[in-house]
């Protein structure tokens, strides 16, 4: 057996530089919805739409049935885009323009996202910087689209980003040498 370095790679989303307009990304696997998803994600966010917990309630609704909450549908095929779009190389989430539900999901629907480079330009006002505007979409298993939101978000250069993560790693170091020196 030789000395031979192992390869590291550690994950990470796209440099500025590596966002193309017009790109579009598909997040796999997709995410089954369970019961305990929903209930769970609507108590934790105080959310008491009888729609998403009261079944025997919802039965009498236009859908016959309890909806997924639509915030956790959104926050999911946004946290779905992650490991693929931005993990590491986000500065900031800036923020959505536009959010939509056309079609409810329900217990069970299985959400597959995808999100498309409508936009990029550096930042005027932070250099190392730029303004990446995406669309996430969300579809059932049949294709039928349940949501879609625009998002803008403020993502490092690979330069700036990678100057920035060196900085941080020895700022760390230097605090954890004062500490053994000083503890």
């Amino acid at each position: 057996m030789t000395d031979v370095p192992m390869r590291e790679v550690v994950e990470r989303g796209l440099w500025f530089e590596e966002f193309e307009p017009g790109t579009r990304y598909l997040h796999r696997p997709g995410r089954t919805v369970t019961e305990t998803d929903n209930v769970l994600f609507t108590t934790l966010t105080m959310n008491t739409q009888a729609l998403h917990l009261d079944a025997a309630w919802s039965a009498t609704q236009p859908f016959g049935q309890r909806l997924v909450n639509s915030m956790f549908t959104l926050a999911t095929i946004v946290g779905a885009s992650v490991a693929q779009l931005t993990q590491g190389t986000i500065v900031a989430n800036l923020g959505f323009t536009e959010v939509a539900f056309p079609a409810p999901l329900f217990h069970g629907d299985t959400l597959y996202s995808e999100s498309t480079v409508l936009e990029t330009r550096p930042s005027a006002s932070r250099p190392g910087q730029g303004i990446v505007t995406l669309r996430h979409t969300g579809r059932n298993q049949d294709g039928v689209e349940v949501a879609h939101a625009t998002r803008s978000v403020l993502v490092w250069f690979r330069e700036a980003g990678e100057r920035q993560a060196a900085i941080a790693v020895a700022e760390r170091a230097e605090r954890a040498a004062g500490i053994e020196t000083n503890g």
